[in-house]
């Protein structure tokens, strides 16, 4: 028995909105029947009206064509109504899709460009909604026009049948030989987008060191790949445009002619002639159309891979049951983990358990592990092999929206969003003035905040550049200590403090252990480990010492000279 295909995300919301296309189909089919209106007008006018002399079926006429092509230009715009809901009903039902994949693939595969994707989201649905949907919609019309022809005349039909086939291969031509370079140059733009915009995020490093010579250099590198592949397929989609136009004009004189002929031989009548012409252009209309649009059909389809194979590598989580709030009995069983690209494992057997209300400090040389662990406890990403459990259950698979809400989390490189202080502390939900000031005070920050121009409803700004690192840093801890969290893991939380900074965050970890809630610090800096009730040494992904503070940092003074002097230093 064969096994049935299962659908796609992008696919199931495209058949979502199948109710706009299908409409909008109809609609396309009632504009070409009424495109009929004005060669059939012609013809009677020339046929019937001039010989005559009907003012009366003149004006009759007249008045049925100008309802027809009123009731047309009525149909247009409603089809291009019904395309746009249809674009806004597929963003709404996949752009919070796409970011929560996106958030999900940038935890998995870090420094990577991700918001390409979301550009391929508005390039695709531009494209449903814009003249390359209209080719779509009234290309398979074409025939109706060549039959009409045939009615007229058979050997017309027949010719226009001919020209038609004649312009399908210059039209599928054109799809080769500018596919494979319009794909180029959209690669080539992602990596020049891309390059761009660590360079604006690094401005400073690159204004300080005089690195601006060097750095355009090397974006023009990919803007030149980009140009140049964009110029060659243009190059050679204007001259096929240029002679499938000329072509056209020419297939329709040569109608032209062959119906005067026609007349003279008393075969057909001149407005026989005329409706022909008329008729032959609206039938090798599309594919022209198509032959000029082709650059956005191979934009839409590269988007539409783009979107489908982001999806389908980030699935949707299932929403699960709630748990009940979580103690803080935190544990890690034989956790392993890889990064991709990078042979050996980054954390290897990792195991520890630490009762509710405690506190865990984590120390190890740079590369030791450290931040990634931090990543696995807080749930971003599973490991390879074993488990982060809170209170036995498996971070990993929880509710993500029902965990977030019991474990606070303070990044190492400190993120705040382009909003207000009260916001980004609030982690964008219902705001809590009180809870927002109480974790705000609880990390040292309600003074420095109120200092603020507009104290909490302070715009903070595109990645934080209206207030200093350590600001940023404090607030970050604000948010962490917001709800009052069972778990909390801070990764270097004194990295850009002063010395007021630091003491706020000793208070703060003083106040959390009065609460009985279970703190896990990543640190460099000894004042902040022996604070701690346990501490697990990491050494190369790998635990080499674990149990209560004070066994552990006198165990180091005991190891080897070369291990301990590496130790010594972050402990």
């Amino acid at each position: 028995m064969k096994k049935k295909r299962r659908h796609g995300e992008l696919r199931r919301a495209l058949h979502a909105c199948a109710p706009y296309f299908t409409s909008a189909a109809l609609f396309s089919a009632a504009i070409n029947i009424l495109y009929l209106a004005s060669p059939l007008y012609m013809l009677q006018v020339y046929d019937r009206v001039l010989s005559s002399g009907s003012v009366s079926t003149l004006v009759m006429l007249s008045l049925a064509l100008l309802i027809a092509l009123t009731v047309m230009a009525v149909l247009d715009l409603v089809r291009a109504r019904i395309l746009i809901r249809a674009g806004l009903r597929l963003d709404r039902l996949l752009s919070s899709r796409i970011l929560t994949a996106l958030v999900t693939q940038a935890n998995a595969t870090p420094g990577t460009e991700q918001g390409q994707t979301l550009r391929s989201l508005d390039t695709f649905r531009a494209f449903i909604t814009g003249p390359g949907a209209y080719t779509v919609f009234d290309t398979p019309w074409a025939p109706l026009y060549i039959v009409v022809l045939a009615l007229i005349n058979p050997l017309l039909g027949l010719i226009a049948f001919v020209f038609s086939l004649m312009l399908l291969p210059l039209a599928v031509i054109n799809e080769r030989i500018t596919s494979a370079m319009l794909a180029e140059a959209g690669e080539a733009a992602a990596s020049s987008y891309g390059f761009a915009e660590a360079g604006l995020r690094n401005s400073r490093v690159i204004e300080a060191m005089s690195m601006l010579g060097g750095f355009t250099e090397r974006w023009s590198r990919d803007r030149n790949r980009l140009m140049a592949a964009q110029v060659r397929a243009s190059d050679r989609g204007a001259a096929l445009t240029v002679l499938i136009r000329a072509l056209r004009l020419v297939m329709q004189a040569t109608m032209l002619g062959i119906g005067a002929y026609f007349v003279i031989e008393r075969v057909m009548t001149s407005g026989s002639m005329f409706a022909s012409t008329i008729l032959l252009a609206r039938a090798l209309l599309p594919i022209e159309q198509a032959v000029a649009a082709w650059r956005q059909f191979v934009g839409a389809f590269i988007a539409y891979r783009q979107i489908d194979e982001l999806l389908n590598a980030n699935p949707h989580r299932p929403v699960g049951i709630s748990l009940p709030r979580p103690r803080g009995v935190l544990s890690a069983q034989s956790v392993t983990h890889f990064i991709p690209g990078v042979q050996r494992p980054v954390l290897c057997d990792v195991n520890f358990s630490i009762p509710a209300g405690e506190s865990l400090g984590i120390i190890g040389p740079s590369g030791a592990g450290k931040s990634t662990l931090a990543s696995l406890i807080v749930g971003i990403q599973p490991p390879r092999s074993g488990a982060v459990r809170l209170d036995g259950a498996n971070v990993a698979t929880w509710n993500r929206t029902d965990f977030g809400r019991h474990v606070g989390y303070l990044p190492q490189d400190v993120e705040l969003f382009p909003d207000s202080v009260a916001a980004n502390i609030a982690r964008f939900g219902p705001a809590d003035s009180k809870a927002i000031i109480e974790a705000a005070t609880a990390a040292g920050a309600h003074e420095l905040i109120l200092a603020l121009p507009q104290a909490y409803e302070t715009q903070i700004g595109e990645r934080g550049v209206n207030l200093s690192g350590g600001h940023r840093q404090r607030i970050a801890l604000a948010r962490a200590l917001y709800g009052d969290p069972s778990l909390i893991v801070l990764d270097e939380p004194s990295s850009n403090l002063d010395m007021e900074g630091e003491t706020a965050l000793t208070r703060c970890l003083a106040i959390a252990a009065q609460r009985r809630q279970t703190v896990v610090v990543i640190s460099h800096r000894k004042a902040q480990v022996n604070r701690t009730d346990k501490i697990l040494v990491l050494r190369e992904g790998a635990p080499l010492l674990f149990g209560p503070s004070q066994e552990v940092l006198s165990k180091i003074g005991q190891l080897p000279i070369p291990v301990a002097a590496k130790l010594a230093e972050t402990a």
